[in-house]
């Protein structure tokens, strides 16, 4: 079962091939995501598809579309194994 807090590693570090350690950095600039020191979880306070749209558009915001399609694909596939209306819109 996919839990939402697998979706936020999984972008991060796709994006962190491509920009190196700032996708951290911009990462822990969203309000409502928090990410353990060693980068292997996070916690949410407040709508967890709320905090994932902020995230894709923390990326988005610095790196254009192209950053929002690397999100999405990202977690392609762990989204496929989610119900409709529990994505997040970002990643529909």
């Amino acid at each position: 079962m996919v839990t939402f807090a697998q979706i936020p590693i999984r972008i991060i570090k796709e994006q962190e091939l491509i920009i190196g350690p700032l996708a951290w950095d911009e990462a822990l600039k969203v309000g409502g995501l928090t990410i353990d020191q060693s980068h292997s979880s996070v916690s949410f306070a407040g709508d967890e598809k709320d905090v994932i749209n902020r995230l894709v558009a923390q990326y988005e915001r610095l790196f254009g579309k192209a950053s929002h399609e690397v999100c999405k694909e990202a977690v392609q596939d762990l989204i496929a194994e989610m119900a409709p209306d529990q994505i997040p819109s970002s990643l529909k």
